[in-house]
């Protein structure tokens, strides 16, 4: 019992230490969006300011392009996280519910793909998409964000599709269902926990996203938010203040977003669906 109760007390503790590690930069980059613009780059790091300030966070607000960023960010993810989720279902449901040829070598291909790093296809999206006129437009930026979260949406689906019992489908195709109706009536409910887990990765991936969105996009109006955040650095210096209010605000829709979703991740309610 006491080996039992210092191995829980061992644990705890060393969750405590990995939290307040994980957790400390964000609180580093709260406090200094808040610190006064005088006490932001003092050479003694102070952990606690005395006279909290939203001075920074009016200076991020008042920027004549974040309403523009903020529209171009919205309009990718909300794209990309639509459209990956339909087609890594889609794709998820042909991929294991259904036997054809050519099946294995289909998931070899995604899984090669997702190993390749998204720095090295970037050049051959670039040429590809100059060539089509694609480039400083959001399909082709939308294109080139699904091309790396595709492969890894197909992949984390696939295991909520492979644990689901087959006894369901087969139940159902007695009853008379069609294969639409075992599509959205069976398969999409056991399937969302791993939906909204796959629409969380993309959701913050293409928020994310900087490299892709500063190369393929020429027009500024067309930038996303990412690039805004960069903005704040100059050649002149480094607005640290109001960068840090900048990235508070960066990372509130992703929490968001996450808090809205959170209580569907998790295993998929499969009690009472055989009979």
């Amino acid at each position: 019992m006491k080996r039992g109760k210092a191995s829980r007390m061992m644990v705890r503790i060393w969750a405590v230490l990995f939290s307040v590690i994980w957790l400390f930069p964000v609180y580093w980059m709260v406090l200094t969006a808040l610190k006064p613009s005088q006490s932001v780059l003092e050479s003694s790091p102070t952990f606690i300011t005395a006279h909290p300030s939203l001075y920074h966070f009016r200076e991020a607000v008042a920027s004549q392009s974040l309403m523009v960023y903020l529209r171009n960010s919205l309009i990718v993810t909300v794209a990309v996280v639509a459209v990956s989720v339909v087609v890594s279902f889609l794709a998820c449901a042909a991929l294991t519910l259904y036997r054809f040829r050519g099946r294995r070598f289909i998931m070899v291909l995604v899984m090669a793909v997702q190993m390749v790093p998204g720095a090295a296809m970037m050049i051959p999206q670039f040429v590809v998409f100059n060539r089509f006129g694609m480039l400083n437009t959001y399909v082709g930026l939308i294109l080139a964000y699904m091309a790396m979260i595709l492969p890894f949406s197909i992949w984390n689906l696939r295991g909520f599709f492979l644990s689901m019992p087959r006894e369901v489908f087969e139940s159902a195709r007695v009853e008379g269902a069609s294969e639409w109706q075992l599509m959205w009536r069976i398969t999409f409910p056991l399937a969302a926990p791993g939906i909204v887990s796959t629409c969380v990765f993309a959701f913050i991936h293409s928020w994310n996203e900087y490299m892709m969105a500063y190369t393929f996009m020429k027009d500024q109006s067309k930038y996303t938010l990412p690039v805004w955040l960069a903005s704040f650095s100059t050649p002149s210096g480094v607005d640290v203040g109001a960068q840090m209010a900048a990235s508070v605000l960066f990372a509130l829709p992703v929490v968001v977003f996450f808090m809205l979703v959170r209580s569907r991740i998790g295993d998929g309610d499969v009690s009472g669906a055989i009979k």
